[in-house]
């Protein structure tokens, strides 16, 4: 399976970290609590992804996230365990030489143009 561009997946995590700023400003205020925008993005991943392979931000930059080994959804349990590694940032940083992070990696999946 062809890895999707880094540009297209900066993309769609940028698009997707504005959508959780905005709903997350509606549970708190994001200056005085951080967490808020973390969780909904925790929970954006497991629902999208582990339902559609898409996130919203994917949805609009083309690209998917499937199971390495078959290129179908990876659930709800994994597409949890994806968003909760990516939201400490460091293991999206570290990728192999098909653009997968630790995150990826620990979760069986790999990002693919749509």
């Amino acid at each position: 399976m062809e890895p999707a561009s880094l540009g297209r997946r900066f993309g769609a995590l940028l698009i997707d970290w504005v959508l959780c700023l905005l709903i997350g400003g509606l549970i708190a205020d994001p200056v005085r609590a951080g967490w808020p925008p973390v969780l909904v993005l925790i929970i954006e991943y497991g629902f999208f992804i582990g339902l559609f392979a898409q996130t919203p931000g994917m949805f609009l930059t083309r690209i998917r996230c499937v199971d390495h080994s078959h290129g179908g959804r990876i659930g709800i349990p994994r597409a949890l365990l994806r968003g909760l590694l990516l939201a400490l940032l460091v293991p999206a940083l570290i990728m192999d030489d098909q653009r997968r992070g630790w995150h990826d990696r620990l979760a069986g999946s790999i990002m693919i143009p749509a």
